[in-house]
């Protein structure tokens, strides 16, 4: 009797694979002084200083600011570049200054279209945290401000930049996972602090820290620093989930599968169950995407950690990105004889059958046991950050002049995929995105 196809596939064995990091930060010649970029980061909160560190490790490039609405984070961006510069709670003062080559938008996602505008029109490149709206409209008008002014504008989703997912998007490319109808995707945490739960820093008051300018766009309301430090919690500032960690996953598939488009429609359930603290926002949120060519579900959950997980579903193989791991899983698509529905047979028939099968489906010459690819596993080295290279792909970019991939349109079409979460959970009903209007319609 033949082996059967699924036994040999079986004994496949994995394959591990350190990846090395990518030649990002090397010019063809030494960098001379004349080439440094110096930049400026508005906004010096949790992300703001966690990208100004990372700015320590990539060459050719000096900050000479920083801007904060609170006094406190001026002080702590000093701390993340180990040096003085110059600090304002007003970053109008920082786009005037003719030393500026680029700046750092790292602020309320509400204020990123007013900043992001006049940080265009002042000729500064714009590197702009994730989401890169807070609505539809201000999106676009990124969009335009960016491309009449000729500025480079990168939106903050390391991913993109990471070695992982570059490998993960040569594997897609090269047709090894088939054709692939489904995605399926989640970021879950179980912390306080991955719920934003941020403690309120002693002493902060009105004195210290701008109300007024934080709330510019914004309902008026009297001053309330849960929601300055936990602004990702209300509708006004944020958008929750999908705009912290949807818009991860989101951006990582439209990066790997090269699919730099809006989804048609959304479907969203969700709840909140158990941060019931005055947020706005669900706790839980999953939506269903309807991406031409393939489907997307993608989850969030701040009750259990389950860590970061995209899996793509093909016709003959699987790719898993588990948190820094990267794991191809070959699908066995060798022919195997049918040994189910003709269990019905009578059998004169079934012998007629399997005898005819293996004279149309002859064994490989020469019959070897590796039939399928091996599972393949990669991972990164010790100490590799994608943020630095995908702060070194921005600070090239403002260097060549040269387009950067997650650039306005790709950071926009991946902040809408957010906005049609949001709108479907939030209205209870199917999310359609219409893009000759350029609105979300259901």
């Amino acid at each position: 009797m033949r082996i059967g196809a699924g036994a040999v596939a079986a004994g496949a064995a994995a394959k591990i694979t350190l990846l090395e990091p990518a030649a990002l930060w090397a010019s063809a010649t030494q960098l001379q002084p004349s080439d440094t970029v110096r930049f400026a980061s508005i906004g010096t909160g949790v992300r703001g200083c966690e990208l100004l560190k990372a700015s320590l490790r990539v060459p050719g490039v000096e900050c000479v600011g920083v801007c904060d609405l609170w006094e406190g984070r001026l002080t702590a961006g000093q701390e993340a570049v180990k040096k003085t510069v110059a600090t304002t709670r007003n970053y109008k003062e920082i786009l005037d200054r003719k030393d500026v080559d680029a700046v750092i938008v790292a602020v309320t996602d509400h204020q990123h279209r007013r900043v992001v505008v006049d940080a265009c029109a002042a000729g500064k490149d714009v590197y702009c945290e994730k989401p890169l709206s807070h609505t539809v409209d201000d999106g676009f008008a990124m969009i335009a401000a960016a491309q009449k002014n000729n500025r480079i504008l990168q939106v903050g989703s390391q991913r993109v930049s990471s070695i992982l997912y570059e490998k993960a998007r040569q594997i897609y490319a090269s047709g090894a996972l088939g054709e692939v109808c489904n995605i399926d995707a989640y970021w879950d945490r179980n912390s306080a602090s991955g719920a934003w739960v941020y403690p309120i820093p002693p002493g902060v008051n009105e004195q210290n820290l701008d109300w007024t300018s934080f709330l510019n766009g914004a309902p008026s309301i009297p001053y309330d620093p849960n929601r300055f430090f936990r602004w990702r919690c209300f509708t006004d500032y944020g958008e929750g989930l999908a705009g912290d960690l949807f818009v991860h996953l989101i951006s990582g598939i439209q990066f790997i599968t090269g699919a730099n488009a809006v989804a048609t429609r959304a479907q969203s359930t969700g709840g909140l169950f158990r941060w019931k603290d005055g947020r706005q926002f669900p706790d839980l949120i999953e939506t269903y995407y309807d991406y031409p060519g393939f489907r997307v579900s993608v989850r969030c959950n701040l009750n259990n950690d389950g860590g970061e997980f995209i899996g793509f579903y093909g016709t003959k193989g699987t790719l898993l990105i588990k948190n820094a791991t990267l794991t191809f899983i070959p699908q066995n698509t060798l022919p195997e004889m049918e040994g189910y529905s003709t269990v019905g047979w009578p059998a004169v028939l079934r012998k007629q059958y399997e005898a005819q099968w293996e004279t149309d489906h002859p064994l490989p010459a020469p019959f070897v046991s590796k039939v399928v690819d091996e599972v393949e596993t990669f991972v990164p080295p010790p100490g590799y950050s994608d943020v630095v290279d995908h702060q070194a792909n921005f600070f090239n970019a403002v260097r060549s002049r040269k387009p950067c991939v997650e650039n306005e349109v790709f950071g926009n079409n991946a902040a809408i995929a957010c906005h049609l979460a949001n709108y479907a959970y939030f209205n209870k009903k199917i999310a359609n995105w219409d893009a000759a209007a350029k609105k979300i319609t259901g």
